[in-house]
């Protein structure tokens, strides 16, 4: 076998491998900054629900505030 063909294989194994490395670094990277997302859309949607019910018991204070108003006018 010729020397060229020996560095082609060589070379053609060395990239394979790379190749094949950088999909699986690629792919936990991709997992982990998955997590990171979920664990952000968690907290927001944590908020939105928080947010909901301090509005729903704003509505209700202030139609007793209204009421307690026209009792007494």
């Amino acid at each position: 076998m010729s020397n060229e063909v020996t560095v082609a294989l060589i070379t053609l194994v060395g990239s394979a491998m790379g190749t094949i490395g950088g999909i699986v670094v690629t792919s936990k990277l991709t997992n982990f900054r998955l997590e990171q997302l979920e664990k952000k859309v968690d907290k927001h949607n944590s908020v939105v629900e928080r947010t909901f019910i301090l509005e729903e018991k704003m509505k209700v204070a202030n139609h007793r505030i209204d009421d307690l108003e026209k009792g007494r006018g």
